[in-house]
């Protein structure tokens, strides 16, 4: 695998508008250029004080987009070496045959959202968090384990466990802005069970099984910037996901 660094030539990209949600821009243009073998596997990202400057945006952002693709198996940090991309394809797998246009619009406005809303409400929790936050958040991943057990697709209980999180906030601003959306905010929540590839779904819902737990240790461990970057994790590979439908849709037209 080389460590050499990729060249700037590959990184004729325009500056990200304000309008645009910063960090998913950079990590999808980032993504495409992995996807497309502009920047081949083995290869070294340029620096984040290069791209910073090549996108025109803050350290966080690309701190924030690197860790989106890691989330898709697409890159790795190692300290003194730098990022490395790993695969050229993110590991994701679609788990329903088809959903309506609309409903995947619908879907990924409410995950831009909650990217922005949900890390911070992780991190607050992370920080404010009581003995009977965390029972209530483990009784909830119980729960989750008990649906699946039972071949359900634990809608409410996925619910269930970010609420418990904005509850533990301590701030009831982020419990209302939950208790608006109801179960309605879980992606999932409108798609039909006989639309659903069985196989596919199990894998899925063990991914998200998985991504609470970390979720949920970082909270336990009042590490709020681990519960940041676990809940932005998360999410982002859910908007990925949901992106990806969107893909497909606009292929089939």
């Amino acid at each position: 695998m080389s460590n050499k660094t990729v060249p700037l030539a590959p990184f004729q990209v325009e500056r990200v508008a304000r309008s645009e949600s910063l960090a998913i821009t950079v990590a999808s243009r980032l993504e495409a250029m992995i996807t497309q073998n502009h920047i081949a596997v083995g290869a070294k990202l340029p620096t984040e004080n290069a791209l910073c400057d090549m996108f025109g945006v803050s350290r966080t952002v690309i701190r924030e987009a690197i860790t989106q693709l890691k989330s898709l198996g697409l890159v790795e940090t190692r300290r003194g070496v730098g990022t490395t991309v790993i695969r050229n394809q993110p590991a994701e797998t679609l788990y329903a045959y088809t959903i309506n246009p609309t409903a995947v619009e619908d879907i990924l406005h409410i995950l831009e959202l909650r990217i922005t809303f949900e890390t911070s409400a992780a991190e607050l929790a992370a920080l404010r968090r009581d003995d009977q936050d965390i029972e209530l958040l483990e009784a909830s991943l119980h729960a989750f384990d008990q649906a699946l057990v039972k071949g359900e697709l634990a809608r409410n209980e996925d619910y269930q466990f970010h609420y418990g999180i904005a509850t533990a906030t301590k701030n009831p601003f982020f419990r209302q802005f939950y208790e608006q959306f109801n179960k309605s905010i879980i992606p999932r929540a409108n798609i039909v069970n006989t639309n659903l590839d069985q196989a596919a779904t199990e894998v899925y819902l063990a991914r998200i099984r998985e991504e609470h737990h970390e979720i949920l240790d970082a909270i336990r461990a009042k590490d709020p910037e681990a519960a940041r970057k676990a809940m932005h994790k998360h999410l982002y590979r859910a908007h990925h996901l949901y992106e990806k439908y969107r893909s497909t849709a606009a292929f089939d037209d």
